[in-house]
């Protein structure tokens, strides 16, 4: 059975699978990221995991992966096939098509082995173009709130990279001026209160517990909590005022929003509906959606960056 390998890096893990040409999951596997151990030890781990996968492919199927996509954060540049710059990740200008045509390639006899490499935003945002929420709508944000915030702005059947390879960080847009410091230097981003790492710090001050996340924060506020309502309120605020930003540029048909924060379903959508008709003047309300293939979506697109290479 022909297949491809899909990783797709994150803050917190690193998801992958073995994807089939119909799109079909034939396994998925995870692994944590290990940010403590430095963005080089990051770079080792996948490409260690990528061999791992291609081994388990060849006993699970009795053949090689035909290629292999990788969806990774931060700045990418696809034609060359190397990773930019990733602020949370903290590494710069990493080869990946090079190294893991090389490390792939040794095993399965093909030199230089096929690697896509692709934006975790925007591999998520094919996804949800071909197989999700998108299908059928022209222009459309995806917007994921995860550890960081970032989009994919998709336009008649495709997914906008830039001139640079950065369109979409939508997580940098500057939405209180002078405010907490962001790793990319600025101040005030959008991804300092609106992500779900953000309204897990937020609440962990607001209610005490040091340990508490964003699902808890949304529990709290399904459960009338007035403090979970204020720290809630506060990032939907912002992310509005981030999301108008967007609409007002790209006018889309469409804001589809994934991501962990995303799984408080209306808790998050309705106040957020709300916040941004408020902010609108001459520009047109789209419909705010969520996304529906949940935190699977960039591997699945990593598995269609890869398959895109080869038919």
């Amino acid at each position: 059975m022909e297949y491809v390998i899909a990783l797709d890096v994150g803050g917190t893990n690193i998801k992958a699978a073995l994807i089939g040409r119909n799109g079909s999951v034939l396994c998925k596997a995870r692994r944590p990221t290990a940010l403590e151990h430095g963005p080089q030890a990051v770079v080792r781990m996948i490409l260690d995991f990528a061999e791992e996968l291609a081994a388990d492919g060849r006993r699970r199927l009795g053949e090689g992966p035909a290629a292999i996509g990788l969806a990774v954060p931060g700045t990418v540049d696809q034609v060359n096939g190397v990773a930019g710059y990733a602020v949370n990740l903290g590494w710069r200008d990493v080869p990946f098509r090079a190294l893991l045509g090389e490390r792939l390639g040794a095993h399965e006899g093909t030199v230089p082995f096929p690697v896509a490499l692709g934006h975790d935003l925007r591999s998520g945002g094919l996804a949800e173009l071909r197989l999700g929420a998108a299908r059928g709508v022209d222009r459309f944000l995806f917007v994921a709130l995860g550890t960081g915030i970032a989009a994919a702005i998709g336009l008649e059947g495709r997914i906008e990279p830039g001139a640079s390879g950065s369109a979409g960080e939508i997580g940098h847009i500057i939405v209180r001026p002078g405010g907490l410091r962001c790793p990319c230097g600025q101040r005030g981003c959008l991804e300092r209160y609106a992500s779900a790492s953000a309204v897990s710090r937020a609440w962990a001050a607001a209610s005490g517990m040091s340990g508490a996340t964003a699902a808890d924060c949304a529990q709290a506020v399904a459960n009338g909590d007035a403090g979970a309502l204020a720290t809630w309120q506060y990032a939907v605020d912002a992310l509005a005022d981030g999301l108008t930003t967007g609409l007002t540029l790209l006018d889309p048909a469409a804001i589809i929003i994934g991501g962990g924060l995303a799984e408080a379903g209306e808790t998050l959508l309705a106040p957020l509906r709300k916040a941004v008709a408020e902010r609108i003047a001459l520009q047109a309300l789209p419909e705010i959606i969520r996304a529906q293939l949940g935190d699977e979506a960039a591997c699945l697109g990593a598995g269609l960056i890869a398959w895109d290479l080869i038919v």
